[in-house]
């Protein structure tokens, strides 16, 4: 199918987010679609799928002009769109989340939609137990689900939002085997909106960069990062410049720490972070990295072990007697754990205040409060901008502006994930400049090339297993890849040293 995007234009306010966008799709070819964040990707993508309705504009369907006021009326006309986070019912199975893309007159019988399912995933390879719950699979496995669904419905245009973060790099190889299989072989159109400039050179066969809601240039592959990076940004970016920060103080010991789930049990972990060090955690998703941050923030208490906070025994103590240790937690779901949707900027900063709140809110101090931070963390946004309105490296910029200046300890998930460059590397040096202060910084990421260029010292989780800590000088990803697969486990894993 190919489709045509002409002159659509979408504006909030006076921010215009789509101001006259071009776009062509060829079918049977992956089309990359490249952007800074709140450069107008997401905007564009869902005034096709019908989220959101074009303020001007044509949208072309093999040469029929057609208007969706709908997701359902895009899908009934063959476009479908796998998002950043999938649209699913985490407590059902895999096979009734399958069947839940059917509406009424089309729902085939259970045995039917097994069936249809098991010869989707043999066609593409794709390792899912029907019976198991979704809340049990990892984010590369929802992805595949939702492929199924959309191709199980008959799309012929697949729109991918970021969807190579937070994965796997053997989930990643069969997501990109599928993608060549669905636009080389059957035809269809793929769009893959990402800021991970190496993916879109894997893949693609062309790209589309926008820059402030107007596309800035397309290209043909082959391309490289240096132009894709120029077109986004109006100019190359500098090299990252680190300087060495030597380690201070303890700050946090884990001492023989065990934590236990109803799904996964780690045992006698023992790691001691310095003022100033950043360390980073690597592992698939679901290895236990998730629930060591939880322990060291006070989410989630140890079976055995004692943790500590600058010597002072917080074992047990509650996420708020972290916080007043001079903790703090940015979580990798910004609008399910980090910030409250329907709440503006205004809202969240007075809530963020740690100080003793005045019965009487002054909300002229508030909104003076709040501009000073979008001025210093260049939010695009207003006080009166609601959360969920923000692009996603606004909202990390957002609650990175909400932090207390003085904090002993800041422990992040995924912090940069799906940022643009210029976004991650500024969110890097606020970061770092946290650690020259003294802070000690704890983030996991999937990224393993983010891990080895802004850590100190890496800690690796396989299945619910800590390996002795690594320093980042001193591995590679080669070797990061091997650990997080298990490998040479007995020659590196930690169960009682003091990391």
């Amino acid at each position: 199918m190919k489709i045509e995007l002409h002159n659509i234009k979408k504006h909030f306010g006076s921010v215009r987010a789509n101001d006259g966008i071009n776009l062509s799709i060829e079918p049977g070819t992956i089309h990359g679609l490249l952007g800074e964040n709140g450069a107008g990707k997401t905007t564009l993508m869902k005034v096709l799928t019908g989220f959101i309705v074009a303020d001007a504009g044509e949208i072309r369907l093999n040469g029929e002009a057609v208007r969706f006021t709908s997701p359902a009326e895009s899908i009934r006309r063959g476009i479908g769109m796998l998002h950043q986070d999938p649209l699913d019912f985490p407590p059902l199975k895999v096979i009734d989340n399958f069947l839940l893309a059917f509406n009424n007159q089309l729902v085939p019988r259970r045995r039917q939609a097994k069936r249809m399912l098991r010869k989707l995933t043999e066609r593409f390879n794709f390792p899912l137990d029907y019976e198991a719950r979704v809340n049990a699979l990892t984010v590369g496995e929802r992805q595949q689900l939702e492929i199924l669904r959309l191709l199980a419905l008959g799309v012929e245009v697949i729109i991918l939002d970021e969807p190579t973060t937070g994965i796997s790099a053997p989930q990643k190889a069969l997501l990109f085997d599928a993608l060549h299989r669905l636009a080389q072989k059957e035809g269809k159109s793929i769009i893959f909106v990402s800021h991970k400039l190496e993916d879109v050179e894997e893949l693609c066969d062309r790209v589309t960069v926008l820059r402030r809601g107007q596309v800035s240039g397309h290209l043909e592959s082959p391309f490289t990062a240096e132009k894709l990076v120029e077109l986004m940004f109006g100019q190359s970016l500098p090299p990252s410049d680190r300087s060495p920060v030597l380690p201070g103080e303890p700050v946090l010991a884990l001492q023989n720490v065990s934590l236990q789930t109803y799904r996964l049990t780690i045992p006698r972990m023992s790691l001691t972070i310095h003022a100033g060090e950043v360390i980073g955690l690597a592992g698939l998703e679901g290895s236990g990295q998730e629930l060591m941050v939880q322990a060291c923030v006070g989410l989630h208490r140890p079976a055995r072990g004692r943790i500590l906070l600058a010597g002072q025994d917080l074992t047990g103590r509650s996420y708020h007697d972290f916080l007043k240790a001079g903790v703090a937690y940015v979580p990798a779901s910004r609008l399910e754990d980090g910030l409250i949707p329907g709440l503006t900027l205004t809202e969240h900063f007075v809530l963020s205040r740690r100080e003793k709140q005045p019965f009487f809110i002054d909300w002229a101090n508030a909104t003076a409060g709040i501009q000073q931070k979008i001025d210093e963390y260049s939010i695009r946004g207003r006080p009166d901008t609601a959360v969920e309105t923000l692009s996603g490296g606004n909202q990390q910029r957002a609650m990175l502006s909400m932090l207390p200046a003085r904090l002993r300890l800041l422990a992040l998930e995924h912090p940069t994930r799906g940022l643009d460059i210029e976004s991650a590397m500024w969110i890097w040096e606020q970061l770092l400049e946290r650690g020259r202060t003294g802070t000690a910084i704890l983030f996991i990421s999937a990224d393993l090339d983010e891990l080895l260029e802004h850590s100190g010292r890496i800690v690796v989780f396989s299945g619910g297993r800590m390996f002795k800590p690594i320093e980042a000088s001193a591995t590679s990803v080669e070797e990061l890849g091997h650990l997080i697969g298990g490998v040479q486990v007995e020659s590196t894993e930690t169960r009682s040293g003091s990391g």
